[in-house]
Order: C-alpha cells, then structure tokens, then sequence
C-alpha cells in the first residue's frame, strides 16, 4: 500500500498546485459526487490551516481548520474528504487524528467544533464530537454541529 506524507500549511503556503489539486477533490467529493450545487469557494480558505494528505503527486485526503472567530468561535474543522483511492482504508480515521491534534497543538485547551453530514454522526463521536444544537439543513443536505470538549483524549 502507498504511503502517506501529511501537510499542514497556511493558505499563504500552499503552492498553486497544490491548492488546484485541493480544491478539485473538494469539488469532485461535495459538489459531484454528493450531487450538490453550492459555492465551495466560500472566502474560508485563506482564514484556515490546511491538512493534506499525499500520496506522491496525487491528493489522498483532507481537511481544513478554520480560525475561531472566522465561522464558529472555536476553530473549526471541515472540508473533510478522502478521495475515491484511498476510501475503506481508515485513512479518513488518520485524517481526523492528525486533524485534532494539530488543532490542539495550535490553539492549546480549545474546544473544537465541525458541522457533520447528520449520516456522519457516528464516525465524528468516535473522536469525541457531540452534536450541539438541532440538525439543520445545508444545500440540501442534513448537518448538524459537534462539538469535541478540549480535555477529552484522543
């Protein structure tokens, strides 16, 4: 199996490459394969980290942290996606690890929140996300958001 090499970089950082590569599994995940017409470039890119997943030249996952203050008072993860390659392999479950803890190790004694696809709600309470709130309609797809408390384990 090939390997990952995990990325974690300022929007600033990310080459025009790397950031066409990103956007286009973003795209191809939330807008085509969920069948889903909405502004994925919503103006949060350049207010996030951004975690990505390489398998040599090819982009196997990724995530985004978006800053506290700039959606959600807390820093946020979302835009979380595995492409098509790499799914039924746990490499979603090392995402989010790698997700949370980097989140930590930048915002330190945060609470962390995200707005799940509700069909996820099982997968994110495995990394201690509880829903907050009522679920809601996004584009046309249940979410609801969750809230992972500082102090629980990883």
């Amino acid at each position: 199996m090939d390997s990952i090499q995990w990325q974690w970089s300022s929007f600033e950082k990310l080459t025009c490459i790397e950031l066409y590569k990103i956007l286009k599994a973003r795209q191809d995940v939330f807008v085509v394969e969920q069948n889903c017409p909405f502004h994925e470039i919503d103006g949060l890119d350049p207010k996030s980290w951004h975690l990505a997943g390489w398998s040599g030249e090819s982009l196997a996952a990724y995530a985004r942290v978006v800053f506290p203050g700039a959606r959600f008072p807390e820093p946020s993860i979302g835009r979380i996606c595995t492409t098509q390659k790499w799914r039924g392999k746990g490499t979603g479950k090392e995402l989010m690890r790698i997700a949370i803890r980097r989140t930590l190790e930048k915002y330190p004694e945060s609470d962390i929140i995200l707005s799940a696809q509700v069909y996820l709600d099982r997968f994110y309470r495995g990394f201690s996300f509880f829903p907050v709130g009522e679920p809601y309609d996004e584009d046309g797809i249940l979410h609801v958001d969750m809230l992972r408390k500082f102090n629980r384990e990883l």
